[in-house]
C-alpha cells in the first residue's frame, strides 16, 4: 500500500475530477452549480487554472481522492497577492488527512508565488439540513482560517436558501 502523494492535476484527470465534483453537485448545496459540467468543459476549467496558480490532486494507489487549487480572488490587479481557493473530495474518502494535505501542499506553493491572503467561499446552512452541514467551515477553521463575512440567503438550491461566508488566512508578511 503506498502513501498518498500530492502532484499537480493535468487535463487528462478531468473525468475523475468531475466524478468526484459531480455529487457535489447533484446531491448537495456545496457547490451550487445545478448542473453537471461537460468533460471537455472541466478540462477547460483546469487549464485555465492551470495558467497561473496550482491544481493540485491527492492520489493513492493510483486512485485520485481528492483535489484543491488557488484561482483569482476578485480578478483585478491589486489583488494579485491574494486567492481563492477550491477543495472536493471523493465522498467516501473523509477521514484521512486527504483535505490537510492539500491544502498545506498548496499553500506552500503559493507562498513561493508571493501571494500573502487565501481565501475561501463557503456554502453555510442557514439550518443544516441533508444537503448542506458547517463541516466545511469547521475544516477551514481547523487549518487556521478565520470567517470575514457573511452574506445571507445569496443562494438557492434544492428550494431553499443559503448563506455563503468567507473565510480568510494570512499566509505572508504584508511589506
Amino acid at each position: 500500500m503506498q502513501e498518498a502523494i500530492i502532484r499537480s492535476a493535468t487535463v487528462n484527470d478531468a473525468e475523475r475530477l468531475l466524478e468526484i465534483y459531480s455529487y457535489y453537485v447533484t446531491d448537495t448545496a456545496i457547490s451550487w452549480e445545478y448542473e453537471v459540467p461537460s468533460v471537455e468543459e472541466f478540462r477547460g476549467r483546469i487549464e485555465d487554472v492551470l495558467k497561473k496558480y496550482p491544481y493540485l490532486v491527492v492520489e493513492e494507489n493510483g486512485v485520485i481522492y481528492g483535489y484543491a487549487y488557488a484561482h483569482p480572488f476578485v480578478g483585478r490587479a491589486a489583488y494579485d497577492h491574494s486567492c481563492e481557493l477550491t477543495i472536493y473530495l471523493d465522498k467516501d474518502a473523509k477521514g484521512r488527512s486527504y483535505g490537510r494535505k492539500l491544502y498545506e501542499a498548496l499553500e506552500a506553493q503559493l507562498k513561493d508565488m508571493g501571494i500573502l491572503n487565501m481565501y475561501s467561499c463557503i456554502g453555510d446552512p442557514v439550518e443544516e439540513d441533508e444537503y448542506l452541514n458547517r463541516n466545511s467551515e469547521l475544516f477551514h477553521q481547523h487549518l487556521g482560517f478565520t470567517k470575514v463575512g457573511t452574506f445571507y440567503k445569496c443562494g438557492y438550491k434544492f428550494g431553499r436558501w443559503y448563506n455563503m461566508i468567507w473565510m480568510e488566512k494570512i499566509i505572508g508578511e504584508h511589506r
